[in-house]
């Protein structure tokens, strides 16, 4: 396991590196070859890893063992300071924390949700990496691309493996460089450079709210390690990890509880809105489309939005300690789930349909961990696995029209494709029957997991009763925004933008075979895994989520939830319909519907996406924009002013002492003179 955890972590580290170097002059067309081939390895080395851990979880159960997995690999102590100069000896008892000693080890960890996540980030990365070779091979920044590819996938790659809150911190930002270099690649492009400047400000939001909730952790726990630190020599934990099993086996002395453990998860929480762009640091992720689409792909899919949901799966016993945390992340969630979907309805441009209905997704990922507990997590960390491979597919299906139509992707000026791209219509078929959740595709599977789970929780408040209902709507209108962009797309009469007149054809097959793996992926992993809860089972080994484990795995769900599969059904059919009805029947019953959305302003605040980015712009872009010219003319004509003066003080003192020096000697004889004059006088009184 030692050796696994480091190679998949090195290979993309590795690539970086060796294509910054060798990419200008050597690799060149070539640049691709380390990304593809540490990537696979990183891939390879994860599903060893992961045969590897099902095998000791097995052996576990054969020989009765308590069924936890966790393994700690340190590569060195980044910072170890203790008063006394070296290991406190006392042995710490039942989580009590240990203030003394300030302990930073580089540790990589082991465990269920870590080998969950670096399997599909790896799986879904080399995927969009062989893509790239396609998409980008006439760029000029081809190296770079490639350079800045591998290093966002080894900082996710870390961000999920490491043992510790400073270090998660550290690769959560390097995940947010990478994103700002990536979203402005075409940096010559003014709006792409806008959209990374814009992407990287408003994480910067979101960042400081996570860093006090580490220092908040800090101040509450003296420790920011997720596991406990065991003394080699008497075999006792000395320091209990924030997440670690001595502190989790007695919750009530372990884990802070009240306002404190309230605060704490909602600066947490605050990191992940930025991150995972939710209400309302959601502005950015629509304008990140601005970058490469394997790009886009990479984010929505296997990176940066993924870290959000994955933290607070891995901080769950905090989030359940807090009276109130769990509850207002679903109504986050709900409000971020409905209020993308209806902005998703009007939007023209086909990524920016797509990436808010990522925000979407990301914000039922987030419905499912309000619900709590291993059930909640497990839902959550399988809708994010179904949705790595389905959105990277429609994404990469984006592309691949983007190719064809010469950058062209607005579903205004593109029709009828289905004759000329006949692969690319079939596995973005596949993706839109997959997102929008129609049974048996794998969206099916891990939203309906949600919804019987929120339903279930519903029936004991009417706060998540309300929140299925909402959450319910949302799958509606979900099949209907994504059917109408692909009605749009490969239906209709044929449009072809003049800048594809003459040229337009099927992507290469470089792109079109992660295209079809995708598509096949999308079509059987709901099947594979939902039904018989496998992830489940598979995450109630990992030690932050094994408290839970005892009394929920295998759960059966209340009565009523039978119902959920149909009602899901036929919400998704009638969306389907619906966008049918709007884009090849327009002047049907689809009309005076629209006709009177449009009448009451609804569609206006749908196609203008609420006016966040106004409003933003008026609350906080413009005021902060005339402060900073106050600011400047304050600088120029008041600070600088008395600088300048300050600074031509020793030239006027110089200018009135110079005419003493003369140069005759009977004047400086008489200076003399005086001064002992002076001297005696002082003397004397």
């Amino acid at each position: 396991m030692t050796f696994l955890i480091i190679l998949i972590a090195a290979m993309p580290l590795g690539a970086a590196i060796l294509t910054a170097v060798l990419g200008p002059r050597l690799l060149r067309e070539f640049s691709h070859v380390p990304a593809v081939t540490a990537t696979a390895i990183s891939f390879i080395a994860s599903l060893a890893l992961l045969l590897l851990v099902g095998q000791t979880l097995a052996q576990h159960s054969a020989d009765g063992e308590q069924r936890v997995l966790e393994r700690v690999v340190q590569l060195w102590s980044w910072a170890d300071i203790s008063p006394t100069g070296g290991s406190p000896q006392v042995p710490v008892a039942h989580g009590t924390v240990d203030f003394v000693r300030f302990q930073i080890p580089v540790v990589l960890r082991v465990d269920p949700l870590t080998v969950f996540m670096l399997v599909t980030v790896t799986a879904v990365s080399l995927l969009v990496v062989i893509y790239s070779i396609g998409y980008m091979h006439d760029d000029p920044g081809y190296w770079r691309f490639f350079t800045y590819v591998s290093l966002f996938i080894f900082s996710m790659i870390m961000l999920v493996s490491v043992s510790n809150f400073l270090l998660l911190y550290i690769f959560w930002e390097a995940v947010g460089l990478c994103s700002y270099l990536l979203i402005g690649f075409w940096y010559r492009k003014p709006a792409a450079a806008a959209a990374g400047k814009k992407a990287f400000l408003v994480n910067r939001i979101g960042d400081f709210g996570f860093a006090l909730g580490i220092f908040l952790i800090w101040s509450v726990y003296g420790t920011l390690n997720f596991h406990d630190t065991i003394d080699p020599e008497t075999g006792e934990v000395y320091s209990a990890g924030v997440l670690g099993m001595a502190r989790l086996v007695h919750p009530e002395q372990g884990l802070v509880h009240g306002a404190v453990a309230t605060a704490i998860c909602l600066l947490l929480f605050a990191g992940a809105c930025g991150k995972s762009a939710q209400f309302p640091l959601h502005v950015w992720l629509p304008d990140a489309m601005e970058g490469p689409t394997p790009v886009s792909a990479l984010i929505h899919a296997a990176t940066m939005v993924t870290a959000g949901v994955y933290m607070v799966a891995r901080c769950m016993p905090l989030f359940e300690a807090a009276p109130y945390a769990l509850p207002i992340v679903g109504i986050i969630a709900i409000i971020t789930a409905t209020m993308a979907a209806i902005i998703a309805l009007t939007q023209t441009d086909l990524k920016r349909i797509l990436a808010y209905s990522t925000i979407s997704q990301l914000a039922y990922m987030f419905l499912g961990l309000s619900v709590g507990g291993l059930v909640g997590v497990a839902a959550a960390m399988f809708h994010l696995f179904t949705h790595a491979f389905f959105k990277a597919l429609l994404f990469l299906g984006a592309g691949s029209v983007m190719h064809a139509t010469g950058g062209v992707i607005d579903i205004n000026e593109i029709g009828g494709l289905r004759r000329r791209l006949p692969w690319t219509h079939a596995t973005f078929l596949v993706g839109s029957l997959a997102l929008a959740g129609l049974c048996p595709f794998a969206g099916f599977f891990s939203k309906d997991e949600i919804l019987h789970l929120v339903y279930e929780k519903g029936s004991a408040s009417s706060l998540y009763f309300f929140l299925f209902v909402a959450a319910a709507v949302t799958a509606m209108l979900t099949a209907i925004y994504t059917f109408r962009a692909y009605f749009r797309t490969f239906f209709g009469e044929e449009r072809v933008p003049a800048e594809a007149a003459g040229h337009l054809h099927e992507s290469p097959p470089v792109m079109v075979i992660p295209l079809v793996i995708l598509a096949i992926a999308s079509a059987v992993v709901g099947v594979a895994f939902g039904p018989g809860k496998v992830i489940e089972h598979f995450l109630a080994a990992t030690p932050s989520l094994a408290a839970f484990a005892a009394h929920e795995v295998g759960a059966h769900h209340g009565g009523g939830t039978a119902l959920i599969p149909w009602l899901s059904t036929a919400l998704t059919l009638g969306g389907i319909g619906w966008a049918a009805l709007v884009v090849l029947a327009p002047g049907g019953v689809a009309r005076p519907v629209i006709a009177l959305t449009k009448a009451i302003g609804l569609y206006a605040l749908s196609f203008h996406k609420f006016f966040f980015d106004e409003l933003y712009t008026w609350i906080i872009v413009r005021p902060l924009t005339w402060l900073a010219a106050v600011a400047a003319w304050i600088d120029r004509y008041f600070i600088d002013l008395l600088v300048d003066i300050i600074g031509h003080l020793p030239k006027l003192v110089g200018a009135l002492l110079r005419s003493s020096h003369n140069g005759w000697i009977p004047w400086y004889g008489l200076g003399i003179v005086l001064g002992v004059l002076v001297l005696l006088a002082a003397m004397f009184f």
